[in-house]
């Protein structure tokens, strides 16, 4: 199986937002960063231009996780939708968990607003999700070799702080799923968009990593390799943790829109061949070159030795 992952798209559109939903609430510190950092740099034509990659490499399905949106706020759902129609792949071929600029308010997260415009690509074959930020998680998707597994990590937090949690009742599910003999017969791929494990210090781990990561790991270790997939650091690379005997990859995917001087955060995804006997056979990253503007063959980085 060919599998495709890409994240944090960013996908910025205020079209008809009124001022005071910009102004009273998260969204202000957000906006105020996107014009320092980020408004220059995340570019909607690499995406389309991404997208437009990945249909040609042919995966047999694609993994989003997460930060679809910058301020989950409905345009940016929308437009984020209508650019998936570029992969015209149908939704049980692509499978998207949310990051937390998609549940980036309290009224998003009770609005339920990433499951009412993509729930269609979490749709679960076994019914053993618990109710988290308005939609269904863990969902499973059983697709040939694999075990797609989607969490949420995602929570509103205060201004400036960009942690994520899933809770002991998703993790209690998560061991459920892992168990079961549906998942048990197949290489299991875990989505979710913080990391499982958080390289860059104590204090930027409590402002940006996930709260219960030590937990999350003790879950994923089930005596056999397992992929967990992860965004939010707009990083790529490739860990491989030892754990009960097995290997957990951990796989980060950096911005699909991030134009960047830094090669390991240049926009991008990653590819992943995945065997039913083997487990992840190879991993490798197509990057955007600016110069062709085109996306390049790289190698994943070697994660555990990333910083920053």
């Amino acid at each position: 199986m060919l599998l495709a992952h890409l994240s944090d798209p960013h996908v910025l559109d205020l079209r008809g937002v009124p001022t005071h939903r910009m102004l009273f609430n998260k969204r202000v510190t957000g906006w105020v960063n996107l014009k320092l950092h980020r408004g220059h740099k995340h570019r909607p034509a690499v995406f389309r231009a991404l997208l437009d990659d990945v249909r040609a490499q042919s995966p047999d399905h694609v993994a989003i996780t997460g930060d679809v949106t910058n301020l989950s706020l409905e345009p940016e759902f929308e437009a984020f939708r209508a650019m998936l129609d570029g992969l015209a792949m149908s939704p049980s071929d692509v499978s998207v968990v949310p990051g937390n600029h998609d549940v980036y308010t309290e009224g998003a997260r009770r609005a339920g607003r990433f499951a009412s415009y993509l729930g269609a690509y979490g749709t679960s074959d076994l019914d053993v999700g618990t109710d988290h930020a308005g939609g269904r998680f863990p969902f499973v998707r059983l697709r040939g070799a694999v075990a797609l597994v989607g969490l949420c990590s995602a929570v509103p937090r205060a201004p400036l702080v960009a942690s994520g949690h899933l809770g002991d009742a998703q993790r209690a599910a998560l061991r459920g799923v892992l168990a079961h003999p549906e998942v048990a017969s197949r290489v299991p791929v875990v989505l979710a968009h913080h990391p499982v494990r958080d390289p860059h210090g104590a204090l930027a781990s409590y402002l940006r990593g996930l709260d219960d990561r030590d937990a999350f790991a003790e879950d994923l270790a089930q005596g056999r390799d397992v992929l967990a997939l992860h965004g939010h650091w707009h990083r790529r690379g490739h860990e491989r943790i030892a754990s009960a005997g097995a290997v957990i990859h951990r796989l980060g995917a950096t911005s699909a829109s991030l134009v960047h001087d830094d090669a390991d955060r240049m926009a991008g995804y990653n590819l992943y061949e995945i065997d039913a006997d083997r487990g992840l056979v190879s991993a490798r990253a197509r990057v955007w070159n600016p110069s062709t503007e085109r996306f390049d063959d790289a190698a994943l980085p070697d994660g555990a030795s990333q910083r920053g």
